[in-house]
């Protein structure tokens, strides 16, 4: 059994089309493909001191400091061959617990990731809110570093990133792009949005909505006509509103519904589903800000919105289930994964029967 060395373990995790790594104390090395977690042959079982060096050798000096007070942290990495990882480093049973996400070097497409056309047109907007939500690891920044990608190759505009930590460098092709990190650039998502205005941004990215303090701040620069992005851990476009105006306090949230409603553009929900051949696709709930979706959400009743995206295809909205059934239409997943993921399963199971596989 051979000692673990992190540029090593890394290159293996490539080869090995491995997403994430999983480093504790009392198992080897773990890695996650394909949504399933798989044992890395050829090591054996970490100890205390094995968490240490790998996270010194990942880790600045500022980085330990941080978790030195803060007893987690995350960072980002830069691969061996390319490419960076986002790194969390936490405590467990008095040890450390290490968490590394690989991300690839080459920014993708829209087209290559099989997103919904409508990403091309909705980045370009000139102002409002669109949101990317789904469980961790859903592949949220990807579809986010997408969209830019397509913006930075079709539009003159200037991006303000704020992100924990920062995943996808974009190059300036036609955008120019400000790229900031937590707890290295600024102290956080609402200390960068206070001054961000100043900063002469079209778009900005802030990387989550995660409490009640960024959820207002990124309300309020969508109210003043900039295009905003961010992401949520909702299982779906519903939830999604759901799980912002419940940010705020009761007496806040009819106010905090009006905000949402009049900034909001679209919401893609996502998951990552097995393919038959290998590898994961995202299927992509789509929910549009239309006039209907608008009112749901200003009278508090976002429970009526799934409705509305089922009787909306026309208009370019779609459930998961319905993204789900024609990725298996395509021949792209399998019924056991649709069947896995979907949301109405006797819905679903109807409208397969009615396909000859």
């Amino acid at each position: 059994m051979q000692s673990v060395d992190i540029k090593e373990l890394l290159l293996n995790a490539r080869k090995s089309r491995a997403s994430d790594i999983h480093l504790i104390v009392g198992a080897p090395p773990i890695f996650r493909v394909d949504g399933e977690l798989k044992t890395v042959d050829g090591y054996s079982l970490l100890g205390h001191d094995d968490l240490k060096t790998l996270f010194n050798q990942i880790a600045t000096e500022r980085q330990r400091r941080i978790f030195e007070e803060e007893l987690e942290v995350d960072f980002a990495y830069i691969l061996p061959d390319g490419g960076r990882g986002r790194c969390n480093a936490c405590w467990q049973q008095g040890s450390i617990s290490l968490a590394i996400r690989l991300l690839s070097d080459e920014i993708p497409t829209v087209d290559t990731l099989g997103l919904p056309e409508i990403c091309k047109e909705l980045i370009t907007r000139p102002r409002g809110l669109i949101m990317v939500t789904g469980p961790t690891g859903s592949g949220k920044s990807t579809t986010i570093a997408a969209m830019l990608n397509h913006l930075n190759q079709s539009a003159r505009r200037y991006v303000v990133t704020i992100e924990d930590p920062v995943e996808y460098v974009h190059p300036n092709i036609k955008c120019a792009f400000s790229q900031r990190e937590l707890s290295q650039d600024t102290h956080s998502f609402v200390n960068a949005l206070k001054y961000v205005l100043r900063q002469d941004p079209d778009v900005i990215l802030v990387g989550e909505m995660r409490d009640l303090e960024t959820a207002a701040a990124v309300l309020t620069v969508a109210e003043t006509g900039h295009l905003v992005l961010s992401t949520g851990h909702a299982p779906s476009a519903a939830q999604s509103v759901e799980r912002i105006v419940d940010l705020f306090p009761p007496h806040e949230r009819t106010m905090a519904q009006a905000r949402l409603a009049s900034t909001l553009i679209a919401v893609f929900s996502q998951v990552l589903v097995p393919k038959i051949n290998g590898g994961r696709v995202a299927a992509v709930e789509v929910m549009l800000g239309t006039p209907a979706v608008k009112n749901l959400i200003r009278e508090g009743k976002p429970y009526l919105i799934p409705n509305t995206i089922r009787t909306s295809s026309g208009q370019g909205m779609r459930t998961l289930d319905d993204a789900l059934i024609d990725l298996f239409r395509r021949g792209v997943i399998s019924r056991e994964a649709v069947m896995a993921f979907c949301q109405d399963a006797d819905d679903v199971n109807k409208t397969l029967s009615t396909f000859s596989r």
